[in-house]
């Protein structure tokens, strides 16, 4: 295969799942893409940074502290939560809400951390599974939503197809790169990113680098 695969199964039969495990694997997505844009930020701006994270709850957890907020101040957040040894499911089912307003999250993140921590998800069979019923199982815990999955399955889990739609700076960075007329919105940015697979983690990868 040109790109990184991994091999899994669903409750339906045989797969094979795409993942972006290296710079290589960038390289070869962007020539297989051939589109001038991109072209053009990869020439700028390689290498272009991986974004890959080990899959697991801690890598989860800091995609839902970084809801809404943002890339400082979530990086300040986790930075606290990591000090206070919160990165496993059991020290934050255990912990207080004053003791996780202290380290700054909000009374809504408070319960989507606890929400996650009792969760019981398998992270480990997540990996064999497609895009959507990813998507599905994380979309199902409470405080999840659309982009923090995406975000999840493009770093975490390397998918090779997945586009965070609403995240701002992939729509800042479309309009300048694109010559928009106005930042897409979600569904804009959804309908755009269709003409980018099957490597739209790529897509975003290059997004990110051109609006760093």
């Amino acid at each position: 295969m040109p790109i990184g695969t991994i091999t899994g199964r669903d409750l339906v039969g045989a797969m094979d799942i795409i993942t972006i495990s290296s710079a290589a694997d960038i390289d070869r997505a962007v020539a297989q893409l051939n589109i001038p844009q991109f072209n053009a930020i990869h020439e700028k701006c390689s290498p272009i940074p991986l974004r890959r994270k080990p899959p697991g709850f801690a890598s989860l957890l800091q995609a839902i502290i970084g809801q809404q907020v943002s890339v400082a101040s979530a990086a300040a957040i986790w930075e606290r939560i990591q000090a206070a040894g919160l990165c496993c499911e059991a020290a934050m089912a255990q912990a207080s809400a004053v003791q996780l307003e202290r380290l700054g999250l909000s009374r809504p993140k408070i319960r989507y951390a606890q929400a996650l921590a009792l969760s019981g998800l398998d992270y480990e069979g997540l990996a064999a599974l497609p895009d959507a019923e990813v998507m599905s199982r994380l979309t199902a815990i409470t405080g999840i939503g659309r982009w923090t999955a995406e975000v999840y399955a493009l770093q975490a889990l390397g998918r090779a197809d997945v586009f965070p739609h609403g995240d701002l700076a992939l729509q800042e960075a479309a309009l300048q790169v694109f010559h928009l007329p106005k930042r897409p919105s979600e569904a804009e940015m959804r309908a755009m990113a269709q003409h980018w697979a099957p490597f739209r983690a790529v897509a975003a990868r290059l997004l990110w680098a051109y609006y760093k």
